[in-house]
């Protein structure tokens, strides 16, 4: 049922909201047995979610979150940024040229197995 599945996603969502409170990526208040998230911890939670889609591990967004909370806005933690955007493009453009290879040499498996084929039923 969609509800079934809604709280089945829900459920996920939790665990991972509280697995990035245990990496110290989020620091929700207590209001008794409550997690009360301000913007901050809002904010946080989409650029971890956009860093995650992005290819960044949780450590480099813990990194960038370090540095941003011990100076906001800091030319330093912009040329980081810009470090790691930089090795994060290099790393897919290697895996774009490796994954351009494996389909060249996937046509060139297929053209063979397709060769082959056609001779055996040629006879």
């Amino acid at each position: 049922s969609t509800q079934s599945r809604s709280s089945a996603a829900s459920d996920v969502y939790k665990r991972q909201i509280r697995f990035y409170e245990e990496q110290e990526l989020l620091s929700p208040n207590r209001a008794g047995h409550s997690r009360v998230y301000d913007n901050k911890d809002r904010v946080r939670l989409m650029l971890i979610l956009r860093g995650k889609r992005l290819g960044f591990s949780l450590a480099e967004i813990k990194t960038v979150f370090e540095l941003y909370d011990s100076n906001p806005n800091s030319a330093a933690q912009l040329e980081i940024m810009l470090q790691m955007t930089e090795q994060k493009r290099a790393l897919l453009r290697q895996q774009l040229d490796d994954i351009k290879m494996l389909m060249l040499e996937l046509d060139e498996v297929e053209e063979r197995c397709r060769q082959e084929l056609a001779e055996l039923q040629r006879g």
